[in-house]
């Protein structure tokens, strides 16, 4: 009994963070799209996807795809990190020679 509550509490706690995260990933899209005043429409249009796609991907309706994750990555000149809430740095990595 003890270790199935504690399964379901782990499981409650994961679910918890990753929502938290995905909102937090969601606010950081959003703010780095406003901080270079651009559009939905811009960026969709960059991504090759539709706006109101795009703004589902915003409002987290929509899971965001690697391949537009990437995308943003070099739109923004960030790191993928930085998009997913992983790290407070918002300058890309250097890369190794």
């Amino acid at each position: 009994m003890i270790k199935k509550f504690y399964l379901n509490l782990r499981y409650w706690s994961i679910l918890y963070t990753n929502i938290i995260q995905n909102k937090c990933m969601e606010t950081r899209i959003k703010n780095l799209r406003t901080e270079n005043n651009y559009t939905q429409e811009y960026v969709a249009n960059k991504l090759n996807i539709k706006q109101n796609t795009y703004s589902q991907y915003e409002s987290g309706i929509r899971e965001l795809p690697i391949e537009c994750l990437i995308k943003l990555a070099i739109l923004y000149d960030t790191s993928t990190d930085y998009i997913l809430n992983l790290t407070d740095d918002e300058f890309p990595y250097k890369r190794k020679k």
